[in-house]
C-alpha cells in the first residue's frame, strides 16, 4: 500500500513539475524593470521572456513583441531558451513513462521487474530535467543580480529577478523530489524481491520436514525383515 501512495506522489510531483516547466518557457516575466533612482515610472512594466517582451501600461494595456532574432537575447537567454525547451521535452518523455511504469497500468503488461525498472528511468529523467532547468533560472537570475549592483549598468537597463524564476526554481525541486520518489520506490522493490527470494516461510519448512519424516528412506526399504 505505501509503495502506491509512494507512485501516485512521484506522479502528480512530475505532473506538477512537467506543467511547471512549460509554464516557466512561455512566461515573459524573467526579467522585470526595477523602479530605482531616477527610474520611478510606476506606470510603466517592463517584462523580458525567452520569446518576447511585454509592456504593461498602468495595469491596464499590455503589448508584447516576439524577438525578431535569437540573436537579439542576451547569452544567458539564449542558453536558457535552449534548456528549457530540452527540459519540457525531457519532463513529457518522463511523466509519460512514470504512466507506464505504475502498476495499475496494463499495457506494458504483469511483470512487475520491467515497471520497476521503467520508474527508475523515469524517476532519473526527472532529476535529469530538473536539473536541467535549474541550470538556466540561476544562470539569469546571476546575471541580473551582478548587472544590478553594477554602477556601470544605466539605471533605466537593471532589471530585477521576475516571477518566472521563483517558478523555475520551484519547479526544479519539485521534479527532483519527484524523481527522488520513484527511486526510493525501484530501491524498496528491489529490497522486498531480494527478501522474499532468499528467506523460505515457515510454512515451507515445517512441510518439508514433515514429508522428510514421513517418507522412509531407500535403505529402509531394500533391507529384508530379521528373522527372530
Amino acid at each position: 500500500m505505501a509503495i502506491h501512495a509512494l507512485e501516485i506522489a512521484g506522479l502528480f510531483l512530475g505532473g506538477v513539475g512537467m506543467v511547471g516547466t512549460v509554464a516557466v518557457t512561455i512566461m515573459p516575466q524573467w526579467r522585470v524593470s526595477a523602479f530605482i533612482e531616477n527610474n520611478i515610472v510606476v506606470f510603466e512594466n517592463f517584462w523580458e521572456g525567452l520569446w518576447m517582451n511585454c509592456v504593461r501600461q498602468a495595469n491596464i494595456r499590455m503589448q508584447c513583441k516576439i524577438y525578431d532574432s535569437l540573436l537579439a537575447l542576451s547569452p544567458d537567454l539564449q542558453a536558457a531558451r535552449g534548456l528549457m525547451c530540452a527540459a519540457s521535452v525531457m519532463s513529457f518523455l518522463a511523466f509519460m513513462m512514470a504512466i507506464l511504469g505504475m502498476k495499475c497500468t496494463r499495457c506494458t503488461g504483469d511483470n512487475e521487474k520491467v515497471k520497476a525498472h521503467i520508474l527508475l528511468t523515469a524517476g532519473i529523467i526527472f532529476i535529469i530535467t530538473g536539473m536541467v532547468v535549474l541550470i538556466p533560472v540561476s544562470w539569469v537570475a546571476n546575471a541580473i543580480i551582478r548587472d544590478f549592483y553594477n554602477p556601470i549598468v544605466n539605471v533605466a537597463q537593471k532589471r530585477e529577478l521576475g516571477e518566472a524564476l521563483y517558478l523555475g526554481w520551484t519547479t526544479a525541486l519539485v521534479l527532483i523530489v519527484g524523481g527522488a520518489l520513484f527511486c526510493c520506490i525501484f530501491c524498496c522493490n528491489e529490497k522486498s524481491s531480494s527478501y522474499r527470494y532468499s528467506i523460505p516461510s515457515h510454512r515451507t519448512t515445517q512441510r518439508s520436514y514433515h514429508m522428510e519424516k514421513k517418507s522412509p528412506s531407500v535403505y529402509s526399504r531394500s533391507q529384508p525383515p530379521s528373522l527372530s
